[in-house]
């Protein structure tokens, strides 16, 4: 019976456990050294970015949808956000002599990744195109537009202000704490609302499950689908405006391959690629399990090629649990 009960809070708690053991191995390794607060600090701020953009796949594939489209989505949405915080004076800037208010760059990188999950719902829901068929040619398009905007140009030489946005922290100097963990913190609750306590949430999670069954009870799928396609593409902007902010800067290999670290961390994460299961919760502890997997690695000074291998491995790793135990429910 203590058996079951054991394999019962495993098998629940599998992603908390991995994570709780990945922190103990940690820190045995270095010798507490990589635990300390200024090291947690500076994972936070690694993926406070692919937080965002995780929570976004993570609603997508609960509605056993997919999206390829992220990197280049949030590399267009940083090079839309910085063009619009230049120094006025820079001489090559995209804008050259004109001066925007704080509000323009954060809104037109945000709106920017809203325009590209609304095509990208469009042609899920309604042009009944395969997610993965639909966000490929997204993720191309996205390419082509970003390089068309910046003439493939660094956008560099940003506003002091802007810069403010991701790059700051605040409390005692013993303990720092960044805006961008303040950031991922309000917006995973916004998200867990949404998925937990709205009718709309609900309904992501059984078009996830059988969308014809969601269909015949009354639920919208078309329209929902589009919902969340959106609401992805708008954390893909927000995503966008904190990277140009943190980096100072935009260029054509901005986020490049943050669809992988992202679709791989909500997976780890408990979300199901069978559609209808995972939570926020799951999700974040999914971004700081891998995270703390390429810190732990770079901390010991493992070579960064091996955590292209790690990634690739973990996922299908992952992915062969969740098809195993999605196999057993049936």
């Amino acid at each position: 019976m203590q058996n079951i009960k054991i394999k019962g809070f495993l098998s629940k708690y599998t992603t908390f456990v991995t994570f709780v053991f990945l922190i103990f191995v940690l820190a045995v390794l270095t010798g507490g050294r990589a635990l300390t607060w200024d090291s947690v600090k500076t994972l936070i701020i690694a993926e406070a970015v692919r937080a965002l953009a995780s929570l976004g796949v993570g609603m997508i594939i609960i509605t056993k949808g997919i999206d390829l489209s992220i990197g280049y989505v949030v590399c267009l949405t940083a090079s839309v956000a910085a063009s619009f915080a230049q120094i006025p004076g820079y001489e090559t800037a995209i804008y050259h002599g004109h001066s925007f208010h704080l509000v323009v760059p954060v809104l037109a990188g945000i709106l920017a990744g809203g325009l590209f999950g609304l095509f990208n719902g469009v042609l899920v829901a309604y042009g009944k195109l395969p997610p993965f068929i639909a966000t490929l040619g997204t993720m191309s398009i996205a390419r082509g537009v970003q390089l068309l905007y910046t003439n493939a140009a660094i956008v560099s030489s940003l506003t002091p202000e802007f810069k403010t946005i991701a790059q700051k922290s605040f409390g005692p100097a013993s303990f720092q704490i960044p805006y961008l963990g303040v950031y991922v913190v309000i917006i995973t609750f916004i998200i867990w609302v949404l998925l937990r306590h709205t009718k709309q949430g609900t309904n992501f999670y059984a078009i996830g499950g059988n969308a014809q069954a969601a269909r015949v009870s009354g639920i919208n799928v078309e329209r929902d689908l589009l919902c969340v396609y959106f609401y992805a593409g708008l954390l893909y902007g927000a995503a966008g405006v904190l990277l140009a902010s943190r980096l100072a800067l935009a260029n054509a290999l901005t986020a490049n391959g943050m669809e992988l670290d992202a679709i791989a961390a909500v997976t780890v994460g408990g979300v199901s690629q069978n559609g209808g299961v995972g939570t926020v919760w799951g999700m974040i502890i999914g971004i700081f399990t891998m995270g703390l997997i390429n810190y732990g690695m770079s901390f010991l000074a493992i070579n960064s090629f091996y955590q292209y291998l790690v990634k690739g491995a973990i996922i299908i790793i992952a992915v062969f649990f969740d098809m195993k135990k999605y196999a057993k429910r049936a």
